[in-house]
């Protein structure tokens, strides 16, 4: 820092103990464990006991400063020395085996890594052995210096991670130009933002319109005229963006490249704030004209014209006033009960119920409006027919969910055999309905299986609302009733036979072999659907946001391993089923992003097999090429974690296995870095990079800015 920002650092550091230490100027241990945010109290009182020079129990603020002086302006070593002294715990000045196994324990528990008594003495030995070099039985400070200048980001960056009172204040960050009005925004956003610019004109168009051809009735009923005119169209609009089989065929055909289909739902909810801001000016226009009418009338008060059914106004029967307010009220209510805190609060079955009364709409905007069937016959046709489609596949026959997992973090994991002729994508999704937890229940979920995989659907669910947390607990329960069976392939009746048997293993996953009837919708397309025309793809999932790429990575390493046949004796490579067109990956990168070590065991089997298929076709290949983050895991410049995580490394390096998952992909600490991950996935120069995201909005929007800032093509899933 400048001498300017070092003098403003120390006056507000100073204003921070202040408040923090009260009237004795001095703070205490517990003061002290609260302001630095440690989850375990060793580190807390190491570092105190450091900060405490003088042993009386207290820091003063000139202890304070003085301890971050040194760790802020110090040298390297100065700041190994603090280091060393954390790590020493008797104060003997030097390290041996048992304290460095004591530190190393408490950094599992600070980065919330369980791992067994007997790898934590593994972690130990690694670390002490790189450490102690020359075989001392104890390490100096020499030697921790030694081993550490081997990690110079680590040297460059080393801090407490202290809470933000004890860090300097970021630097003010120049104001930039939104991200709208920048050339890259433009450029990656062109279909959409060309659609909702003829989106916007068509709607201007139509009201311009219609408010020309009823001039002559006054200014209120122009208004009215030209926003029913809209209405009509939005109204039809809104059942367009839903025909989820139309879009998911539309998506195979040329026009999937020129129309932003992925964005459908983005689009479904803007029409329908657009219906709910007409509909109000409609029916405002029409308030204000009918209490016009009434004034010049005399005889008949407003609340007449609109609560009775007259002759004239409009309407089947003249009741255009009646329907046109129970409109009013069903569109309100759908678009209250449809906003994210009611969907994502658990309460998924009042936006489900409300969101029905879309029939109720339709026949009132039918009886409302003598014009809008002439624009909803079409869209509506297509509408019933596609409901149609979906309620005779669901009631053919319904399935059977054959095995369930019930894996960590309430995740539930569902095998349900494959209908003969279900055909689907990798990444594509179905709607499921167990009548045994609510019988009218219909929720999305992604298929986690590959379509090359026959016999079974896999279907992953995290429990997140009430109907997923219905599902785990019912599969939680020692019994439940179980239907009569129908007739089903050989090996799946031997399965049932051993109905509702029940093995537990030790990383808390429960399965169960069962039969219980269930019904799917599908399957519906999703953006991923692209992966295979890509020529670099990046996968990004954030916790079970892996649920489609699980599909999507098995079906490209069957994919891969068809492509890679060659012979044995001349190294000729061929491939039998196929064609180059289907799919032109260069190079997939995946990335999987998780709070904690158990979040992990989701699909850890399945990616375990997944390195193996690619040592096995291409050793040493860098076709698919897996990162893994650990949000909890504290990074490798912490004082409180740099020695658990130089003995992950030092110990994944001599077993060619990571520690936490098992991969040979070492899991990293901490949240990507966002721009030296994608940085790096452009200097391999690949070819057209595309980066598929599933997982929380917050996150999609910081990776979506970097794509634009690096070029990149982004697609997110949406259902």
């Amino acid at each position: 820092m400048s001498t300017a920002e070092d003098a403003e650092w120390l006056r507000w550091v100073t204003k921070q103990f202040g408040s923090i230490a009260g009237e004795d100027k001095e703070i205490d241990l517990e003061e002290f464990k609260t302001a630095l945010q440690v989850k375990e109290s060793f580190f807390a009182e190491r570092f105190f006991a450091l900060f405490d020079s003088d042993g009386s129990g207290t820091i003063s603020l000139e202890e304070l400063l003085k301890a971050l002086s040194l760790l802020v302006h110090g040298n390297e070593t100065d700041k190994l020395r603090f280091l060393f002294q954390v790590y020493d715990v008797d104060g003997s000045g030097s390290i041996d085996l048992d304290e460095l196994r004591l530190v190393l324990r408490w950094c599992l528990r600070e980065s919330a890594i369980a791992l067994p008594e007997e790898r934590l003495g593994d972690l130990t030995l690694a670390l002490f052995e790189a450490a102690d070099k020359d075989h001392s039985g104890s390490i100096t400070f020499e030697e921790l210096k030694e081993e550490l200048e081997g990690f110079p980001e680590v040297m460059e960056n080393l801090t407490i991670s202290a809470a933000s009172w004890l860090k300097p204040p970021p630097p003010a960050e120049r104001s930039r130009r939104p991200r709208y009005l920048t050339r890259v925004y433009w450029h990656n956003h062109r279909s959409k933002l060309a659609c909702l610019g003829g989106y916007a004109g068509l709607n201007l168009l139509l009201f311009a319109l219609a408010a020309l051809r009823h001039a002559s009735l006054g200014g209120w009923m122009t208004v009215a005229r030209g926003c029913g005119q809209c209405l009509n169209f939005n109204c039809a609009f809104l059942a367009v963006l839903m025909l989820r089989r139309c879009l998911t065929w539309l998506r195979a055909t040329p026009i999937a490249k020129v129309l932003p289909l992925d964005q459908h739902v983005f689009f479904h909810q803007l029409v329908g704030y657009v219906v709910l801001a007409l509909a109000a000016v409609h029916t405002g226009a029409h308030i204000a004209n009918f209490s016009r009418l009434a004034r010049q009338d005399g005889h008949h008060a407003l609340a007449e014209y609109l609560l009775s059914a007259r002759p004239g106004v409009g309407g089947l029967g003249g009741t255009a006033s009646q329907t046109g307010l129970a409109l009013q009220g069903l569109l309100a209510a759908m678009l209250a009960f449809s906003s994210p805190c009611v969907r994502r609060s658990g309460h998924f079955e009042v936006f489900y119920w409300t969101h029905l009364s879309y029939i109720s709409v339709w026949t009132l905007l039918i009886l409302h409006g003598p014009h809008f069937w002439k624009w909803f016959v079409v869209p509506g046709c297509l509408f019933v027919l596609e409901k149609v489609v979906g309620l005779a596949w669901r009631r053919a026959g319904g399935l059977r969910i054959v095995e369930v997992n019930l894996l960590p973090s309430k995740v539930t994991h569902l095998v349900i055999e494959r209908p003969q002729f279900f055909h689907y994508k990798p990444g594509d999704y179905v709607y499921l309905n167990i009548p045994a937890i609510a019988t009218y229940e219909w929720h999305p979920f992604t298929i986690s299986s590959a379509p090359e995989q026959q016999e079974t659907l896999w279907l992953h669910i995290r429990s997140l609302g009430q109907w997923t947390n219905k599902l785990y607990e019912y599969f939680q329960q020692p019994e439940s009733p179980s239907p009569e069976p129908k007739p089903l392939s050989r090996s799946l009746r031997e399965k049932r036979c051993r109905r509702w048997a029940q093995v537990s293993t030790g990383l808390g996953e429960t399965h169960r072999l069962c039969s219980i009837k269930c019904y799917i919708d599908g399957p519906y397309g999703t953006p991923t659907r692209r992966i295979f025309t890509s020529e670099h793809a990046v996968l990004i999932g954030a916790g079970i946001g892996i649920t489609p790429f699980a599909s999507i990575l098995q079906s490209i390493m069957y994919r891969y391993r068809r492509r890679k046949q060659s012979c044995p004796s001349c190294h000729y490579s061929w491939c039998e089923d196929l064609r180059d067109e289907e799919m032109t990956l260069r190079k997939v990168d995946f990335i999987w992003i998780n709070r904690d070590q158990k979040h992990f065991e989701w699909f850890i089997s399945l990616l375990t097999k997944l390195e193996m298929e690619q040592a096995e076709q291409e050793p040493g290949g860098r076709f698919l090429e897996m990162h893994m983050y650990m949000t909890s895991a504290l990074s490798k410049n912490d004082m409180k974690a740099i020695g658990l995580q130089m003995a992950l490394d030092l110990l994944a390096a001599k077993e060619q296995r990571d520690s936490i998952t098992g991969l040979r992909t070492r899991t990293q600490p901490g949240r990507p870095d966002w721009s030296k991950v994608f940085g790096k996935v452009a200097e391999e120069k690949r070819g057209k990079v595309q980066v598929f995201f599933c997982g929380s909005p917050a996150l999609a929007k910081v990776i979506r800015a970097h794509c634009e800032h690096f070029g990149f093509r982004f697609f997110k899933e949406n259902f």
